[in-house]
């Protein structure tokens, strides 16, 4: 069963864990403790998209187990494995508690045409630790994660802000990063503009790589390639609960951007 994950992974850029558990146990637990985010007042500022999408970056008080004590238990499961599989020993990052509601995406006081398009025919597509922090916007490598998780803590269906992957995008995105960094020593890639490298690619991955929904339900999770190109997709149900993710992507590979590009 590892061996068919691990060829999924290697293949398509991620793989599905069904629900088992210790997960189903964890995300039952997670979810009363989302709930209570989604309501305070103290984090209002994590809402985008006119109020349709909870961003909840790092929000999730949890420990390097995964575990918020007195509330959530540590992080196990299957999925769990898996991860120490690809990446060894590491602590849980502080987990990012995503929240995608009906009407996504409304065009919020922070769009501007052009990104709210792209996030609504594009799915807001990236790859993640990519930031423009350069010179008008220009982007550049700025984190190294291992992989990324996410914990569905519900069950929504596919037309209610699904998570899409682009199939075997990690490939195509490792080439491009490959190309355009491997002139410069390691310990200068974070200084290099990846900008029409990552572009280009992009639009590679929309012409040849199959987007895919990704919506199992509670207990379940999935595992995905840190150079995978995602996104959220639209709703486009008339109403239902939000899709609840707890997203989890530890920088596992001690900084190292050669242990990244190759992971």
């Amino acid at each position: 069963m590892r061996d068919d994950h691990t060829r999924r992974y290697r293949e398509d850029g991620w793989t599905v864990f069904a629900p088992d558990a210790e997960l189903t146990g964890w995300a039952r637990a997670c979810a009363p403790l989302a709930a209570e985010m989604l309501a305070d007042p103290a984090l209002v500022g994590d809402y985008r998209c006119d109020g349709t999408w909870f961003a909840g970056v790092n929000a999730l008080p949890n420990d390097a187990r995964g575990a918020v004590p007195g509330r959530v238990p540590p992080l196990a499961g299957a999925a769990v494995e898996f991860t120490r599989t690809l990446a060894g020993a590491f602590d849980w990052d502080r987990g990012q508690m995503s929240a995608v509601f009906p009407g996504y995406p409304r065009h919020g006081a922070e769009d501007t045409e052009a990104s709210h398009g792209y996030r609504r025919d594009r799915c807001a597509a990236h790859v993640d630790g990519l930031e423009r922090i350069m010179p008008s916007r220009r982007r550049k490598l700025s984190e190294t994660h291992s992989f990324l998780l996410g914990i569905p803590l519900g069950d929504a269906g596919v037309k209610e802000g699904a998570f899409v992957v682009w199939r075997g995008s990690h490939a195509i995105m490792r080439a491009a990063f490959a190309e355009v960094l491997a002139p410069h020593p390691p310990e200068r890639w974070f200084e290099i503009d990846i900008t029409d490298a990552y572009v280009d690619a992009r639009k590679r991955c929309f012409d040849t790589c199959e987007p895919v929904r990704l919506a199992p339900g509670s207990g379940a999770a999935y595992v995905m390639h840190p150079l995978a190109l995602h996104g959220v997709a639209p709703w486009e149900s008339e109403a239902g609960p939000p899709r609840m993710v707890a997203y989890f992507r530890p920088d596992a590979v001690d900084g190292d951007p050669v242990r990244w590009l190759n992971a």
